[in-house]
């Protein structure tokens, strides 16, 4: 038994959401992702990942899910030749400090309004609330590129998002969201494998909460709604999968230890099936429309 773990996990579980997420804003302990620490090496990634497969964001309607906070990913985008971005968190929780420090550079996408610096409308709209609410969906444009890093695997809902994310996606529109499979107490990448879930839910899972979905979970999640998918592992940690496996609960397992040593992903994908349907849909009563003309 890990009592160090344990003991880290219990602390980080029953913490105030305030106290943890003002430790995260000043990267005291609990450690923020790409978007936060360099947002800028996040959007270069994004380019570069979209690029590889043939598409540029110049001239798109971008949406950056989870943003947390910092307009520095959506104002850099704007610099590469995205049209507009639409910043999406489910909470508002703004980062007032570092969000002034872009005006020097990026000031014709923000402005500032009663001392706080917001971003002009006409290139960046912030998205706050339940992605699966119809009256949140319905506050934005269908988008052509949807971004995230390191938010999937915090969702406790990721089919339900998925579906919304889908959902917003415009015809011809891409996703690439970067997944991180492992335990966020970096140090034992598969230590909350080890727990059950009534165990983790009720003492163990941090309040930025981990879904603990593993690669085939997602593989199915995509799947079920896209007619293409494209999984890229960036990371395998199989030495410490081989020394932890055996106190790993049978339901994270598939029996293939190279897909269950997956700790880091990138995944795309295009093609929605909503969206294809309404496209097919709309094909069937085009042809029928032209029918009845030419008789």
């Amino acid at each position: 038994m890990n009592i160090r773990y344990l003991l880290l996990r219990l602390i980080r579980h029953f913490m105030p959401e305030g106290l943890a997420r003002f430790l995260l804003k000043r990267r005291w302990i609990i450690k923020p992702g790409l978007e936060s620490t360099d947002p800028f090496a996040a959007s270069q990634r994004y380019v570069e990942t979209l690029s590889a497969k043939g598409m540029d964001i110049k001239g798109r309607r971008v949406l950056v899910f989870g943003y947390g906070g910092r307009f520095a990913v959506g104002v850099d985008l704007l610099r590469r030749g995205a049209a507009h971005v639409v910043l999406c968190d489910h909470f508002v929780l703004l980062d007032e400090e570092r969000n002034s420090e872009l005006l020097s550079e990026y000031g014709n996408y923000l402005k500032v309004e009663q001392d706080q610096v917001r971003p002009r409308s006409e290139f960046i709209s912030l998205l706050h609330g339940d992605i699966r609410e119809e009256s949140i969906q319905r506050q934005v444009a269908q988008v052509d590129i949807i971004l995230s890093t390191s938010v999937f695997e915090h969702l406790d809902d990721v089919p339900g998002i998925t579906k919304a994310l889908a959902n917003l996606t415009a015809p011809g529109g891409i996703h690439l969201h970067f997944v991180d499979l492992r335990d966020h107490f970096f140090k034992y990448p598969f230590e909350m494998l080890k727990y059950s879930e009534k165990v983790w839910r009720n003492f163990l899972n941090p309040t930025s909460n981990l879904n603990r979905y593993r690669f085939a979970d997602y593989k199915r999640v995509f799947e079920a709604n896209f007619v293409k998918v494209e999984f890229t592992v960036l990371e395998r940690l199989a030495e410490e999968f081989d020394k932890a496996q055996g106190g790993i609960r049978a339901e994270f397992k598939t029996g293939r230890d190279d897909v269950d040593a997956v700790t880091l992903i990138h995944v795309i994908a295009s093609e929605p099936f909503g969206v294809q349907r309404l496209q097919t849909l709309q094909m069937k009563i085009d042809r029928r429309s032209g029918s009845k003309e030419k008789r």
